[in-house]
């Protein structure tokens, strides 16, 4: 028997289901997701393994038209695994299937030359005729090798999808070995998991000002805990105030969400300590870009 594997990426425009598409296909959470848009800012790899294949999945930041130092890092990263990859999956969802950035990204793929599927999302968020009108538009706009209808949300229609994206791997080595789910180091995960309680519980142009850095991530056995220190980066004395929150009681309210989802992560008891630091402009500046991550 032949070994198949490769290399997948999701793409798509903002908010349409990638992150939830990969911890779907995972059945385990390691992309973090919110309802707000640009959530994802960095390209998470997922290893999803079955008998005689291994599937690495990229997802992928949002694609969009922007003009900020941050958003056009987010960009890049993600048009720049088009041609890094083997095969490319087009995510648009079905209450929103034509959003502006849909041009963009299929002159992308176009010039990528990489076989493609396009996976229709939120089909559980309107009636399946409307369905139809998608599909044959997208048809006429690009050789799609095939075009699935899902919900990443309850899981209708991904062994479908699965099937498909396996159908156009070719043979080639396992890439990771069977107990690896995600390349992502444990600090990155951490500080993943922090931003997306800010992302939840504050509104506006907080959590897109906003960033985390994991100081501290330790073992202290005699106790069985782990202990955690992570600073947030937020870019005015103003932002820094309404994180903290009257009394401290908003940047409580994200450390308690935080550590209970940390505690599940990792099976273990956590401490968490988290601290709030003004950098100005951070968004902005190239240098502090790079020295946080992006």
């Amino acid at each position: 028997m032949s070994f198949l594997s490769g290399f997948i990426a999701i793409v798509g425009p903002p908010n349409v289901g990638k992150s939830t598409l990969l911890n779907r296909i995972l059945g385990k959470k390691i992309a973090i997701v919110s309802p707000k848009p640009q959530t994802t800012r960095n390209r998470i790899t997922g290893v999803y393994h079955e008998p005689g294949c291994q599937m690495v999945f990229v997802d992928t930041p949002g694609i969009h038209r922007t003009q900020t130092p941050l958003h056009r890092s987010m960009v890049r990263s993600a048009q720049s695994a088009f041609k890094e990859v083997d095969v490319l999956a087009l995510m648009i969802e079905m209450p929103r299937p034509q959003p502006p950035e849909i041009p963009l990204i299929l002159s992308s793929m176009r010039k990528s030359k990489r076989p493609a599927v396009l996976v229709i999302n939120k089909i559980d968020k309107g009636p399946k005729e409307t369905l139809l009108p998608i599909i044959a538009a997208y048809s006429e706009s690009f050789s799609f090798k095939g075009i699935i209808p899902i919900s990443a949300l309850t899981g209708d229609g991904v062994e479908r999808l699965l099937g498909e994206l396996k159908s156009l791997l070719r043979e080639g080595p396992a890439f990771f070995p069977e107990d690896i789910q995600t390349d992502q180091s444990e600090v990155f995960l951490v500080s993943e998991r922090i931003r997306e309680k800010i992302f939840l519980h504050t509104r506006q142009e907080l959590p897109y000002s906003s960033a985390v850095t994991v100081e501290r991530l330790e073992e202290v056995p005699e106790k069985d805990l782990l202990s955690i220190s992570a600073k947030i980066h937020v870019e005015t004395e103003s932002q820094k105030g309404i994180l903290i929150g009257r009394g401290g009681k908003m940047i409580k309210q994200i450390g308690q969400a935080a550590r209970e989802d940390l505690e599940g992560f990792f099976g273990s008891r956590v401490f968490l300590e988290l601290l709030v630091r003004v950098d100005k402009n951070w968004s902005k500046d190239p240098r502090a870009l790079r020295r946080l991550g992006y």
